[in-house]
This record gives structure tokens, sequence and C-alpha cells, in this order.
């Protein structure tokens, strides 16, 4: 049976994705502007650490393609070994939802600690969901 359990927690954090990737444009494009930084001086890493004050979102968004790549197979390994449940499903929304939580920490008042301890909540639930995607795939 084909379900879009797993589905659904994918396309959400895509869908995060993609508004921290438009949020990182907004404050890069607004900073470059209210600066007057030419475009041509931001052409590597360390020319943008020098002139831009305001990353956040830019941080925030590589941020996003770091330990969700993780979560991205696990859920095609799920969805094509046909491995779903409550628990699963239950474990995927709860990390998309911390990843959501950790962002709008990074990209508003940025506590560290507050910060970090919604991203250790992520990491050990994306580490308890693959336990359990290997617990399943065994039985």
């Amino acid at each position: 049976m084909i379900t879009t359990d797993l589905f659904w927690p994918c396309a959400a954090l895509v869908a995060w994705t993609a508004l921290i990737w438009v949020a990182l444009y907004v404050q890069r494009i607004g900073e470059m502007r209210a600066s007057r930084i030419d475009a041509q001086r931001l052409f590597n890493r360390k020319a943008r650490v020098e002139l831009l004050q305001r990353t956040s979102a830019a941080d925030n968004f590589n941020n996003l393609l770091e330990l969700p790549m993780l979560f991205y197979v696990a859920m095609g390994f799920a969805t094509l070994l046909a491995v779903h449940d409550r628990w699963l499903s239950t474990l995927a929304w709860t990390f998309v939802g911390l990843r959501v939580l950790h962002s709008l920490i990074h990209i508003t008042y940025n506590r560290v600690m507050h910060r970090f301890i919604v991203y250790a909540l992520g990491a050990l639930t994306l580490f308890a969901l693959w336990a359990l995607l290997m617990l399943r795939v065994a039985q």
C-alpha cells in the first residue's frame, strides 16, 4: 500500500527552506541597498563575512541543508521500503517543527542557548527516527 504520510513532513520542510531562502535574499538585498554594496564585492564567502552584518537568514538557510539531509534520506528509505507507522510520522513532524522553531529563533532574537537546545532536540529526534526506521526494517 502506498502512503503519503511521510511525504508531507518533507514537503513542509522544503516549503520552510524556500521561505528562509526568500528571507535570505530580502535581508541580503536590503542590506546591500542600504549600505550601497555592489553585488560583485560579495564574490566569495570571505567578502560576504567582511561586508555583511545581517547574515542570520543566510546562516539559517545553510543549517537547513545540513541535518535535514539525513531526514530526507530517512524519509526516502522509509517510502522506498514501505515502512511507515504513526511513530515514524510523529517523529518526522516533530523534527520539522523543531527545525522551524530553530529557524525562528535564529532569524529573530538569536539567543544561542535557546537555539542550541532546539537544535539538539531536533538532532535527537532525527536519530530516534533513524533508530526506529532501522528497527522497522529489521523486523
